[in-house]
């Protein structure tokens, strides 16, 4: 409960206090289109898709022999080492949180989410899947030497010119990079460099730095963000929901029994686009539907 209290008075300074942020008119909400002017250094908006984070671009020739592990033991349902239906091994099956990179790269639907509030000493990244907050503090604090281990880490930013820089650090090894399977250990450090390249668009570029799972830093593919042009638009609920892709006692309503949660029962393809994924934008219930 006071989690939620302290949440909901940020809230409240950023909607009612003018002066939370600079931001330049002309670029709230997404009005005007390319040809107005954005000041680089405001990242505030609900920003959408996430293309291009998420490609096949697994470095196996990069990994460690723990990483090596701990890839082969992985079995996706994207991707050339896609296994059939009900027998991958996603964190997403289980309704577990995605984590950090593909929290931004990656969402079940195929388009993400994100909502950037800036305010003084933080900036808060809203994120559609899970509907969850994550803290990049920018009060001039290092990084933990030795953080908690925790699925979203520890984050804190600043601005290089026009790029906010993003190091984090302190994530467990219970999440996957990517859709691939990709590993990470709990020794990973992040990169994150934002950029708003003009009005409408927004670019990140993540660098992973994890010398027990690999022998080298690697970037992941660019992420590109486009600028919500609804100024009415909101982040909608969007959970994974372990009664509703089990059903009661694992049986689905056409009464088979189910030995995997239905979310990892499909072989998901981005060629064919194939996907399950939660309906929330359409009905606003964490349902899933099958479309093909």
């Amino acid at each position: 409960m006071k989690k939620c209290v302290e949440i909901s008075s940020v809230i409240a300074v950023l909607f009612l206090s003018p002066t939370t942020f600079a931001q330049n008119p002309n670029t709230r909400n997404g009005r005007g289109g390319n040809t107005q002017t954005a000041d680089p250094h405001d990242l505030s908006g609900i920003w959408l898709g996430g293309e291009g984070g998420d490609r096949n671009n697994s470095p196996e020739t990069l990994m460690t022999p723990w990483g090596k592990a701990k890839f082969d033991s992985y079995k996706p349902s994207f991707g050339p080492r896609a296994v059939p239906g009900g027998l991958g091994n996603d964190p997403l099956s289980n309704c577990d949180p995605l984590g950090v990179p593909r929290i931004i790269t990656a969402h079940p639907s195929g388009e993400n989410r994100i909502q950037l509030l800036q305010t003084p000493g933080r900036l808060l990244e809203f994120i559609e899947y899970g509907h969850i907050w994550r803290d990049i503090w920018t009060d001039g604090r290092p990084l933990p030497e030795k953080p908690d281990p925790s699925w979203l880490g520890y984050a804190i930013g600043k601005w290089e010119g026009d790029e906010f820089l993003v190091n984090s650090a302190g994530f467990n090894d219970r999440t996957w990079l990517d859709s691939f399977g990709d590993p990470h250990s709990d020794e990973m450090r992040l990169e994150e460099r934002y950029r708003r390249v003009d009005h409408n668009t927004l670019t990140i570029r993540i660098t992973i730095h994890d010398p027990k799972a690999y022998l080298k830093d690697w970037d992941l593919p660019l992420t590109v963000y486009h600028l919500d042009p609804d100024p009415n638009s909101k982040i909608p609920e969007f959970f994974c929901v372990p009664s509703e892709v089990w059903g009661p006692q694992g049986v689905r309503a056409n009464g088979v029994i189910e030995t995997q949660p239905l979310i990892a029962n499909r072989v998901f393809t981005q060629d064919n686009a194939k996907w399950l994924f939660w309906s929330a934008r359409e009905v606003g219930v964490g349902r899933l539907r099958q479309h093909y």
